[in-house]
């Protein structure tokens, strides 16, 4: 029997709508994209050919100290070359770019840190000039390794990004790489998918972080592929868990960005755009919310009983393990990124 924390499998999954009603632009050069198919096992496939120079095939740990019943692996995409998952959409979204249009040569993103940085290194590797727009809240540690990749930063105001992106755009010419919102993102995070089915088969749980959506929805579509005896489980905090409210409602929702700000978990303070919560609910089994002290547990428990270094957002999986609603069987948390405050990290494992 499937067990469901906040809504009903058979209410909200079933298949996205036709191609006429996903449209998305950002990665057509000067102009919108063609309307586009939803992603696909082929398209994930065709992602990891892409991305394969550039990522760590990140490895699937055996957790030890797990609960028996369900046995722990943990998925940590904080081994990335630039401490996130982040890596491969964006490697994925510039590859396809560049082999579209070699004249190419600029970029933009907006994110609040790990999607900015992935963007900045892709951009480098690629030899492309990168525009990164940030929140000015974002942690110090993510800003300046953004910088250190050679992106120009802009910093904005809360709620600001999208908006000051598309004017940077305008004035330099450069093409939009979303940090969620593109099949060619999604595809990429699908890789994480992609892994975990060829390493763990019989993998019955995937507790995957979810924010904007596209590490979900791609994590989704190999598992849903791949591994159709197991289930996925998309993880918010409680602070921010508009995803967890719309897919029970059946239509997105807007929470105000200053009550998404509030929770610990800086890179789950997105929403799922329309393309990731059709998506989302195509996908994802059941939604996980977590506290705010859960997911600091989470933090500590990934440094002392994993020796992994987690930033509060890549931890929110373990959290939703630790809350044991899952069914029995092989699990495993997708630990999406480690880029924490170094300060932020001792105030947690001081407790």
């Amino acid at each position: 029997m499937k067990t469901t924390p906040c809504w009903s499998t058979s209410a909200y999954r079933g298949t996205i709508a036709s191609e006429n009603s996903v449209t998305r632009n950002t990665l057509g050069r000067r102009g919108r994209l063609d309307r586009m198919q939803p992603v696909t096992i082929d398209d994930v496939h065709a992602a990891a050919e892409r991305v394969r120079p550039h990522v760590v095939r990140t490895p699937l740990v055996p957790a030890l100290w797990g609960d028996p019943d369900r046995p722990l692996w943990i998925k940590p995409e904080s081994l990335q070359p630039i401490g996130a998952f982040k890596v491969r959409g964006a490697f994925n979204a510039i590859a396809a770019l560049t082999a579209r249009d070699p004249e190419v040569a600029d970029v933009v993103a907006y994110s609040s840190g790990n999607h900015a940085q992935a963007v900045a290194y892709a951009a480098a590797v690629f030899g492309l000039r990168a525009h990164i727009v940030m929140p000015e809240e974002t942690p110090a540690i993510k800003v300046e390794a953004t910088r250190t990749r050679g992106a120009r930063v802009v910093l904005c105001g809360a709620g600001q990004r999208e908006q000051v992106a598309a004017a940077v755009a305008a004035e330099t010419g450069a093409v939009m790489i979303p940090p969620f919102d593109h099949p060619h993102v999604i595809a990429g995070q699908g890789t994480v998918g992609l892994e975990i089915a060829e390493d763990l088969p019989d993998v019955r749980n995937v507790l995957v972080p979810v924010s904007g959506g596209g590490l979900c929805s791609g994590v989704g579509v190999a598992i849903r592929a791949l591994c159709p005896q197991a289930q996925v489980f998309g993880v918010e905090p409680e602070l921010a868990a508009d995803t967890a409210e719309a897919l029970r409602l059946g239509h997105r929702v807007d929470w105000p960005i200053e009550d998404r700000n509030r929770t610990i978990a800086d890179g789950l303070r997105s929403q799922p755009s329309d393309l990731t919560f059709a998506h989302l609910q195509m996908v994802v089994d059941g939604m996980i919310t977590v506290s705010e002290d859960e997911i600091r547990s989470a933090v500590r428990e990934f440094a002392v009983a994993g020796h992994l270094v987690s930033e509060p957002s890549g931890a929110v999986g373990l959290a939703a393990y630790r809350r044991g609603v899952t069914p029995p069987g092989a699990t495993v948390v997708v630990l999406s990124g480690g880029n924490i405050d170094p300060r932020l990290l001792l105030e947690v494992l001081a407790g």
